[in-house]
């Protein structure tokens, strides 16, 4: 039944795209887009990993390349994918390595632009709940706040208590998204370890509310828990809707790719003028703070590294059974066909 939903949706999507294609007028100096109107989901869209998305949208980037694009909010990855896969939305703005785990489920989907070339997700341990923590041993039968289940956040929790040893099933999750819910969660309480994305983690970090005690914000941070370059949020939509509106995911690349130069030397006055103020946390300077424990993780050019699908598969090989090297189709997984055309014409 989930294969007739799928290949439903998955029509519905490419007859949309074939008759604006006949509608949407010629752009200057682009090809005519197959689809105008995109409907994009993402898992937590203040956090810093979705960031190059929201300077997109609040530049103008999108319109800019002929796009209305509507962005539906939730709390976690797993959640914004259900969104495409119900039909709700037609591009995911989530971890890549979804796609892989997708593969494993007979759906093809292709991430086509690549936001973060590091996780930018810290766990960390309630200084409160657990002053006595000395190894990740000491996490078994705790309560672990994560975005939402099956999320990245959750997964890196499930890689570092595979190299301790431990069982994914060892730990008790509690989704509590990435911004308020999971300040809340943390301080009241209601869990004892978190997995989380920035701006909170610098917050509870300058509280001494939280004891880090993993951290993929920094390249070298990502290499010392993944072995290697991880690519982490990126657009991604599947792979008929890729080939069916190649124009469309072009004008979606050039936005993005547009956004991620503009952050490669936006400064903080600039930061504070885009980003929407609930953002902050009620915080200015945590929020700048925050920005540039992470610049680093932020793609410079859009481009996947021809490693990373590899360092991805690894990794979740490591806890997910489904996952197998021999029979992972990584090349299908991704493109960088359209990060190179819109990284030549921005000079990015």
């Amino acid at each position: 039944m989930n294969d007739i939903h799928f290949n439903r949706r998955t029509l519905l999507a490419v007859t949309a795209c074939a008759a604006a294609s006949v509608a949407a007028p010629a752009l200057w100096a682009q090809p005519r887009l197959e689809k105008t109107k995109i409907a994009i989901a993402v898992g937590g869209k203040a956090a810093f990993y979705n960031l190059p998305l929201t300077i997109a949208e609040q530049l103008g980037y999108f319109k800019a390349e002929g796009l209305e694009v509507d962005i539906s909010d939730f709390a976690g990855g797993s959640q914004a994918l259900a969104a495409v896969e119900g039909g709700s939305a037609d591009v995911v703005s989530g971890a890549y390595e979804h796609t892989i785990t997708l593969q494993t489920r007979g759906q093809s989907f292709q991430a086509f632009v690549l936001q973060g070339r590091a996780p930018a997700i810290a766990i960390g341990i309630s200084v409160k709940a657990m002053p006595h923590y000395k190894t990740i041993a000491d996490l078994k039968g705790k309560r672990i706040g994560i975005s939402a289940l099956d999320s990245s956040t959750q997964r890196v929790v499930q890689l570092i208590l595979s190299r301790a040893g431990l069982k994914a099933d060892d730990v008790n999750y509690v989704g509590v998204g990435t911004a308020a819910g999971a300040l809340t969660a943390f301080r009241t309480g209601q869990i004892d370890a978190l997995s989380t994305v920035d701006p909170v983690l610098t917050m509870l970090e300058q509280k001494g509310e939280i004891r880090i005690i993993t951290d993929t914000r920094t390249l070298k941070g990502t290499a010392e828990v993944f072995g290697g370059v991880m690519p982490a949020g990126c657009l991604y939509a599947p792979l008929d809707f890729v080939k069916k509106c190649p124009n469309t995911v072009q004008a979606l690349t050039n936005a993005m790719v547009h956004s991620l130069k503009w952050l490669q030397t936006a400064g903080p006055s600039d930061i504070i003028r885009v980003v929407p103020e609930a953002y902050f946390l009620r915080d200015r300077a945590l929020y700048l703070a925050a920005f540039n424990k992470v610049r680093e993780a932020i793609s410079p050019d859009g481009l996947i590294p021809v490693e990373g699908p590899q360092t991805a598969a690894r990794a979740l090989a490591r806890f997910d059974p489904t996952v197998k090297l021999s029979n992972s189709d990584l090349a299908k997984t991704y493109t960088n066909v359209f990060a190179i055309k819109a990284k030549e014409r921005f000079n990015a």
